[in-house]
């Protein structure tokens, strides 16, 4: 996901993908964790992705403060 696109959400819909990026990232773990995934480099692009968003509400919550 582009930090485009993460900017563009509202900060209710950010939280929710936020929470559903979370159990899609941590199922996909456990998975690799009993089978080899094909491409065991999206464990890292899902924790980038759930970091930049992560970022991105942090930072709307300083800027309303």
């Amino acid at each position: 996901m582009k930090i485009a696109e993460i900017k563009e959400m509202s900060t209710a819909d950010l939280a929710e993908r936020i929470e559903a990026e979370v159990v899609n990232y941590n199922q996909t773990v456990i998975n690799h964790a009993i089978s080899p995934l094909e491409n065991p480099a999206q464990i890292k692009q899902l924790r980038r992705t759930i970091a930049r968003m992560k970022t991105e509400l942090r930072e709307r919550e300083l800027n309303n403060k």
